[in-house]
């Protein structure tokens, strides 16, 4: 199956978008997908703030983005835009990072009034780095999402449906783009 990154674009520690993210990549590997998280707040801030290319941490991640498959990109909406955070790890990678990727773009926010915010602010940017397929992408309610005091997520259950309904699409792509990319034996 594929390789898939799953990037958190939240500065939270206790983010519901990073537990979203949790959430869907449990589903991934249950579909048989090879799963890496990259959680961008614990990247050096010198190092994002500072644009500096060749600081190790940023040299990883890139190197992370070029050899897997498939990304999700997972941010909380503020003032209608992805995260800060976000953009600052998407502004140090190389121009073309996504080329030939398929993208799941997932966002968390307080309100419906940033439910465009996916389509947008985030989707023309993973174009413009090279994605070669960007599924329709989701956007859940923070109230949507509940943190029980042990750490478990649960999702309320039309967004759970929705969010195995893109997850699937995107792992379904997923499988489509191994299958024709894979060597003929």
């Amino acid at each position: 199956m594929a390789t898939v990154l799953s990037v958190s674009g939240s500065p939270s520690a206790t983010s519901r978008t990073a537990r979203l993210l949790l959430h869907l990549d449990e589903r991934l590997r249950e579909q048989g997908h090879d799963v890496v998280s990259l959680d961008v707040r614990t990247l050096p801030a010198g190092a994002l703030l500072g644009a500096d290319f060749a600081h190790p941490a940023i040299v990883e991640a890139s190197a992370l983005f070029e050899r897997v498959d498939g990304v999700v990109i997972g941010t909380p909406i503020y003032k209608a835009a992805y995260s800060g955070l976000l953009k600052s790890l998407l502004d140090l990678l190389p121009q073309y990072a996504l080329a030939g990727k398929t993208v799941l773009p997932l966002a968390t926010g307080g309100s419906v009034a940033h439910v465009l915010a996916i389509d947008y602010a985030l989707r023309p940017v993973l174009t413009s780095m090279g994605a070669a397929h960007v599924v329709p992408g989701w956007f859940t309610l923070d109230k949507d999402i509940t943190v029980g005091v042990d750490g478990s997520v649960s999702i309320a259950a039309g967004t759970a449906e929705a969010l195995g309904e893109v997850t699937d699409r995107f792992s379904a792509v997923l499988r489509g783009r191994t299958a024709v990319l894979a060597p003929r034996v």
